[in-house]
C-alpha cells in the first residue's frame, strides 16, 4: 500500500529494496551495516514479520526506513533511519506510526527499540513521539559467530 506524505511515498519494505536500503544505511552517518543486515538475514526477518517494515521514497530515492517485528508479546523497532538531507519533515514520525499501527494490528501493544548510548541527538525525537527512556533495564547480547555481528 502506498501512502503519500506530502511528496513522500511510504510503502512496505520488499526484498527488492534491499540493495538500496544497504546503500542508504551505508551513506548515513552513525549507522553501521553488519552481516545481520545481509540479504538472507533480511529475507528471514521480512518473512517472519510480513507487512511490518516500511520505507520512504522521494522522487524514487530511498530516504527512510523503519523495520519492525515481534515475538508474539512485544514489538521491536530497528533501523529507524531518515537520510540526513530529508530529516525534520515528518518522515521518521510517519514511518514509526506505520510500524506501530501494523504491530497494533497484530495485537502487539508494547514496543521497544534500542538506541546506541552515545546517540544523544535522536533521544528528543523518540521523546516527542511519546517513547520513554528506561533506566531499569540493561541489555545483554550474545554473538555466536564472528561472521554475524548482529
Amino acid at each position: 500500500m502506498f501512502i503519500p506524505v506530502n511528496d513522500i511515498l511510504i510503502r512496505e519494505l520488499r526484498m527488492a529494496d534491499h540493495h538500496r536500503l544497504l546503500s542508504m544505511m551505508s551513506a548515513t552517518p552513525g549507522i553501521t551495516v553488519r552481516a545481520a543486515d545481509g540479504f538472507q538475514a533480511m529475507e528471514r526477518y521480512l518473512a517472519r514479520n510480513p507487512g511490518l517494515s516500511f520505507i520512504a521514497e522521494r522522487g524514487g530515492e530511498l530516504v527512510g526506513c523503519a523495520l519492525a517485528g515481534h515475538d508474539g508479546r512485544r514489538g521491536y523497532l530497528q533501523h529507524v533511519i531518515v537520510a540526513p538531507g530529508h530529516r525534520r519533515h515528518g518522515i521518521g514520525r510517519e514511518l514509526v506510526n506505520r510500524c506501530v499501527s501494523a504491530l497494533d494490528g497484530e495485537g502487539i501493544r508494547k514496543m521497544h527499540l534500542d538506541v546506541m548510548a552515545g546517540n544523544e541527538a535522536v533521544m528528543p525525537f523518540w521523546e516527542r513521539l511519546g517513547w520513554f527512556r528506561r533506566d531499569d533495564l540493561v541489555r545483554f547480547s550474545l554473538i555466536t559467530s564472528q561472521d554475524d555481528n548482529a
